[in-house]
C-alpha cells in the first residue's frame, strides 16, 4: 500500500477494492493517518484525529467481511467531520475557545446513519469559528491553508473538510451550509460540495449557527460520491421537525441520459455580471458548451430580487445566531474563566470565550431584534426572504435547473480581506439566495484556470441549483459532466 493509492481513491473505488479483497479496511484507515501526520502539517485540515476509535471500527469490518458478512457502499469508507457535527465522546468544538475542552454528549443523526452504514471517522476538521466566516481563518486554533496553494484560503466555513478531501487525507467528508459554507470551499479546493434541501438532512447534532438556513452537506472527490453520501444521510428525523420523508429511488445513483436531456437550465442575468474574475466568466463559459453538447436546452432567466440577497441574510443570520448562542455561557458546559459574579462571569465567558467575528454577529443581531429596531430590519428582512424564494420559484416554472457560478473570484490569498469583513462577506454573494430559499445546490469544478502572474491554477467551481428536494436534478446532470471529455 502507498500513499498514491489514497490519490485515486473514490467511495465507490473503495467499496469495489474492499469487495474484492485489494485491501483491508485497517490498511486503508492506517495508510490514511500516516499521510494525515506527514501531510497536513502543510494544510492544517484536522483539529482532532480519533485514531484508536477508527483503526478499532475498521478491524471490526475486516473481521465481519472475513465471516462473509454483506457490506454496503460506506462500509469501512474514511471520512472527515467538520468540528461543529457531535460525535459521542470526542471533542466538538466549533473551532472557539468557549467549547476548547467540550466532548459530545451524544451522536449527530447522521453521525448515527453513518456508523449505521459502517463509515469510518478519521477526525474532525478545522472551521470558522461557530461556521462564521468565508475563509477559515477565523479559527481560534490553526489556519487552514488552500492545498492548491498554501498561501490561500481554502474557503469557508468547511475550509477543513474541503481541504482534507482536496489533499487526499480523507476519501470524503462532512460540512455544513449557512450561507455557502459547504459549496464556496468546495469550489476553491476544486472538489465537489452538495447543499440538501432545507430539511432533507437532520440538523439534531449539528452546532446551531442560524436554524433556518443551517443544513449539512457532503464533500467529495465526484458527483457520484455526494450522492451516495447524501442518500445515506438523508430522510425523517423525529428530532428535527423540519425534516421530510425522502425516497430518491434510483434516481441519485443511476440517472439516465434520455432524462437529463430533458432537463432544461436557466442562466440568470443576475448572477454573470461584469464582477465576475475573467477565469471564473471563461470556465462558466467553457462549461455551459460541455452540456449543450450533451444536448441540454439553456434559457436566460431573471432573479430580480438577488440583489437584495446579501443584505436580506446579514440581517436574519445574526439575528438567529444572537438567540443561538446565548446558550454559550460557561454555566452548563464549555470554557469557564473566573469571575466574581454573574455578571461579571457573562461579561468575562463571552467576552473571552467569542472571536471577533461571532461577536460582531452576536451584536448585529441583538440590535436588529431590539425594541425599535425588529419592524425596520428583521421584519422586513423576512419579507425580502420570501421574495427571493418566490423569484426562484417563478425561474423553475420555466427550467428544471439554475446554472450560475459558486464565487466571483477562485481562492483569495490568506490574509487578504480578514481586514475588510464586508469585502469577506461579497465572496458569497452567489451561494446565500439558494439557503434563503431553502433549495439544493451542488458546486462542480471546472477546468483549472490560472489566476494571477506566478501562473498558479486554482479550481473554479459551478453552482447547479434544483428545485426544491430534486437533488436528483443536479446531481444527475454533474454526474454526466464528469463523464464528458
Amino acid at each position: 500500500m502507498s500513499h498514491s493509492t489514497l490519490h485515486d481513491l473514490t467511495i465507490k473505488k473503495f467499496n469495489n477494492g474492499l469487495r474484492q479483497k485489494e485491501f483491508s479496511a485497517f490498511e486503508i484507515a492506517k495508510e490514511f493517518f500516516d499521510y494525515i501526520n506527514q501531510k497536513d502539517k502543510e494544510i492544517n485540515a484536522y483539529l482532532f484525529l480519533a485514531k484508536d476509535e477508527a483503526l478499532a471500527q475498521a478491524e471490526k469490518i475486516d473481521i465481519a467481511l472475513a465471516k462473509g458478512e454483506e457490506i454496503g457502499d460506506l462500509t469501512g469508507v474514511p471520512l472527515a467531520i467538520k468540528d461543529n457535527i457531535l460525535i459521542e465522546g470526542q471533542p466538538v468544538t466549533a473551532a472557539s475557545k468557549i467549547l476548547e475542552n467540550y466532548k459530545a454528549s451524544y451522536d449527530a443523526t447522521v453521525i448515527a446513519k453513518l456508523k449505521n452504514a459502517g463509515a469510518v471517522f478519521l477526525g474532525k476538521t478545522n472551521m470558522d469559528e461557530f461556521a462564521m466566516g468565508s475563509s477559515t481563518e477565523n479559527s481560534v486554533f490553526q489556519i487552514t491553508k488552500n492545498p492548491h496553494d498554501h498561501l490561500r484560503v481554502p474557503g469557508g466555513s468547511s475550509g477543513g473538510s474541503a481541504a482534507a478531501v482536496a489533499a487526499n487525507l480523507a476519501i470524503a467528508a462532512l460540512g455544513s451550509d449557512t450561507g455557502g459554507s459547504i459549496r464556496q470551499p468546495a469550489s476553491f479546493c476544486g472538489v465537489v460540495g452538495l447543499k440538501p434541501t432545507y430539511g432533507a438532512v437532520s440538523r439534531h447534532g449539528l452546532i446551531a449557527m442560524a436554524s433556518s438556513l443551517d443544513q449539512i452537506g457532503p464533500l467529495t472527490k465526484t458527483v457520484e460520491d455526494a450522492a451516495i453520501l447524501f442518500k445515506t444521510i438523508s430522510g425523517l428525523d423525529n428530532y428535527d421537525s423540519t425534516t421530510a420523508v425522502t425516497d430518491y429511488g434510483d434516481e441519485l445513483l443511476n440517472p439516465k441520459l434520455e432524462n437529463i436531456k430533458k432537463l432544461k437550465i436557466g442562466l440568470p442575468e443576475e448572477y454573470f455580471i461584469s464582477g465576475l474574475a475573467p477565469e471564473v466568466s471563461k470556465a462558466m463559459d467553457s462549461v455551459i458548451a460541455r452540456l449543450k453538447s450533451l444536448g441540454i436546452e439553456f434559457k436566460e432567466i431573471s432573479l430580480p430580487n438577488t440583489k437584495y440577497a446579501l443584505s436580506c441574510y446579514y440581517i436574519i443570520m445574526p439575528a438567529e445566531v444572537s438567540a443561538n448562542l446565548a446558550r454559550f455561557d460557561g454555566i452548563r458546559y464549555g470554557w469557564r474563566s473566573d469571575a466574581e459574579n454573574l455578571l461579571d462571569l457573562y461579561k468575562k465567558n463571552r467576552g473571552n470565550g467569542f472571536g471577533k467575528e461571532v461577536q460582531r454577529r452576536i451584536i448585529l443581531g441583538t440590535f436588529v431584534l431590539s425594541s425599535g429596531y425588529y419592524d425596520a430590519y428583521y421584519s422586513k428582512a423576512q419579507k425580502v426572504r420570501r421574495l427571493i424564494k418566490e423569484d426562484f420559484d417563478r425561474a423553475f416554472q420555466k427550467v428544471d435547473v439554475i446554472l450560475t457560478p459558486v464565487a466571483p473570484t477562485p481562492a483569495f490569498k490568506i490574509g487578504e480581506k480578514s481586514g475588510d469583513p464586508l469585502s469577506m462577506y461579497l465572496s458569497d454573494i452567489f451561494t446565500i439566495p439558494v439557503n434563503l430559499a431553502g433549495l439544493p445546490a451542488v458546486s462542480i469544478p471546472v477546468r483549472q484556470a490560472t489566476s494571477d502572474k506566478r501562473q498558479v491554477e486554482l479550481p473554479i467551481g459551478f453552482q447547479l441549483i434544483g428545485r426544491h428536494f430534486r437533488e436528483a436534478d443536479i446531481l444527475g446532470i454533474g454526474q454526466y459532466y464528469e463523464k464528458l471529455d
